[in-house]
């Protein structure tokens, strides 16, 4: 089965990104990817951000995740959920000077942190775009070797049954 590109990190204007959710998906279609999980700042949404992303329509897999603000740390949590599987990411490390045993995530938006993509960290390691703008949009993905389907997709990452992937590499 042919690997899937995706990126698990994405904004809209339903809180601090520059897209509404189906320009947003449309862009993602554009660059080729496969699965996009749009994960909006918990204490920015409002009750039209659940009813929002389901109406979208697209040959994506979608994920409607949140990114969770964890205040006793200033940390920032993407919940990316499946049918039945939920995978939870800490996102963008370098922003928190974050040591290496501390990180899950090997991106800033987009910028790849070559500190972080050590076997020091005994977890899975993702890499995504933190999309909020067009110059965002697809510097950096995940490639899972999984069926399309969200289920599948979480669990080959966890399995660490991905690849990364750089714009500029």
């Amino acid at each position: 089965m042919p690997w899937l590109r995706g990126n698990l990190h994405a904004h809209t204007t339903h809180s601090d990104g520059v897209k509404e959710p189906a320009q947003l998906v449309a862009a993602y279609e554009a660059l080729g990817y496969d699965f996009l999980a749009i994960t909006d700042h918990e204490n920015w949404i409002d009750d039209r951000y659940w009813s929002a992303i389901p109406r979208v329509s697209s040959r994506l897999v979608l994920f409607h995740g949140i990114e969770l603000n964890w205040p006793r740390f200033d940390q920032h949590i993407g919940r990316v959920p499946g049918e039945r599987e939920t995978l939870h990411v800490l996102n963008h490390p370098a922003r928190y000077h974050l040591s290496v045993a501390q990180t899950l995530e090997v991106t800033e938006t987009g910028t790849r942190y070559p500190a972080y993509e050590t076997s020091e960290i005994p977890l899975v390691k993702i890499a995504t775009d933190d999309a909020h703008g067009p110059i965002h949009f697809g510097r950096a993905w995940v490639e899972v070797d999984a069926k399309r389907d969200r289920d599948a997709i979480i669990r080959a990452i966890r399995a660490g049954e991905f690849r990364l992937g750089f714009a500029g590499d």
